[in-house]
């Protein structure tokens, strides 16, 4: 420290200025530091369902409230799921209550004789307005397998954090004609602005085509209805099943989406958050691909710091249903939209299940968590294997990785440009 003084002294003023600069820049640099502590919030395996999609909302108090919803899945068939269920704490993950299943996020009855069902649901809290807002989408069933030809809807629900109960799930309505006839958010990251809208981003498959696309929606919500503002440009990638299970987050002062396909995972950017530039595979900073696939990948944002939480192949994972465990966080390179390989660490560890379906919440200024289920079911004709899941110590755990940052976050709450209002999209 004494000669990098005395040569600050010795420096011309411009000198002077130009090493503060290096200075600040590097120090922008280095990603903050955060201790990671892993709380496992439920166990226990029945061998006929398993606990998934533990994503949680944060209600501010002091301390804040945290309402986490999860749903049980049967091994047995492909995505039968059922009611969803509560756990919540009041005391900053110490104890936590026992699951309740609220019937009002449950399946209905339909004229055809089928079913229609809420699942991939992400609870977050909505500042404007002081509400807690679940978003997520409609599953169908008949004889409790999804029809090969679906309709589906983003469906959302509120909670009334006193009567500690959530209302009855309500499917938003979309633009007239059949491009939307199978869309919705399933495990969609939104970006709340602070006028009370919502960027949300949701993937859909017009009526009679193969191919999903992307596209983020500008939302209403006066603290009951959710209704649809504008809409961005289409993303789209003709190959596989499309695009899918899209991400937003905002970062300093413009706008991140990270997409699922079948063969990698997608990243693209955006001044407004309406509309990309088209998607790239996401790759290390040294060029290589990063080796996520088939699954999704969510934010966490710190003020000094942008990361990604994936899953991806090369880590002695291949016993893993498609390499979906380790959960890894590391931090992005905003500018080339690439992942850092040195700043890699495990969230949580694997145990021989798949953690691919999760969940980020910002409690507060200090804490980030990202709360994930042992989904256990496994390849092969049975979908009730779940004997290699078992053997390397999984037991359908609900964890919830605490990402406890040094220094605060000062974007919490997050903050973004106010959007001019527009016309209800016809």
């Amino acid at each position: 420290m004494k000669s990098t003084r005395r040569e600050f002294v010795e420096c011309s003023l411009f000198g002077t200025v130009a090493l503060a600069l290096v200075a600040s820049r590097a120090h922008a640099a280095e990603p903050p530091a955060f201790d990671i502590q892993l709380d496992t919030i439920s166990s226990g395996f029945d061998k006929k369902t398993c606990w998934v999609h533990p994503r949680a909302g944060a209600i501010p108090g002091a301390p804040p409230s945290v309402v986490l919803t999860m749903q049980k899945l049967r091994l047995t068939g492909s995505d039968v799921f059922y009611t969803l269920n509560e756990m919540r704490t009041d005391d900053r993950g110490r104890t936590w209550s026992s699951p309740v299943e609220h019937a009002t996020l449950g399946r209905r009855p339909e004229p055809d004789g089928g079913e229609v069902g809420v699942c991939d649901f992400w609870p977050k809290w909505h500042a404007q307005t002081g509400t807690l807002l679940g978003i997520g989408h409609t599953v169908r069933y008949v004889n409790d397998a999804i029809p090969r030809e679906r309709a589906r809807e983003t469906a959302y629900s509120i909670y009334d954090a006193a009567a500690r109960a959530w209302s009855p799930w309500t499917a938003l309505e979309m633009p007239a004609g059949g491009k939307f006839y199978n869309a919705g958010a399933g495990c969609a990251q939104r970006v709340d602005l602070p006028n009370g809208d919502i960027l949300l981003p949701i993937y859909f498959t017009p009526k009679g085509e193969k191919f999903a696309r992307v596209v983020v929606m500008r939302c209403g919500f006066d603290g009951r209805k959710l209704s649809v503002l504008e809409l961005g440009n289409e993303l789209a990638l003709e190959t596989d099943r499309g695009l899918l299970e899209p991400s937003l987050t905002r970062f300093g002062g413009r706008f991140y989406l990270t997409l699922r396909h079948d063969k990698a995972g997608y990243i693209t950017r955006s001044d407004d958050g309406l509309h990309f530039a088209p998607p790239r595979v996401w790759c290390w900073d040294d060029g290589a691909e990063l080796g996520n696939y088939n699954t999704q990948q969510h934010w966490v944002a710190h003020s000094d710091a942008l990361f990604l939480v994936y899953t991806r192949t090369g880590a002695g994972n291949d016993h893993v249903f498609r390499h979906r465990a380790p959960l890894f966080i590391a931090q992005v390179d905003r500018e080339k939209l690439r992942v850092i390989r040195r700043t890699e660490r495990i969230l949580v560890p694997e145990r021989g299940a798949r953690l691919g379906n999760f969940g980020v919440t910002e409690i507060d200024e200090h804490e980030t968590w990202v709360t994930v289920a042992e989904w256990m079911q496994t390849w092969g004709p049975k979908y009730d294997d779940y004997s290699i899941p078992m053997s390397y110590g999984s037991d359908n755990a609900v964890f919830a990785a605490r990402i406890q940052w040094k220094k605060p976050n000062r974007d919490w709450p997050s903050s973004a440009p106010v959007m001019r209002d527009r016309d209800h999209v016809k």
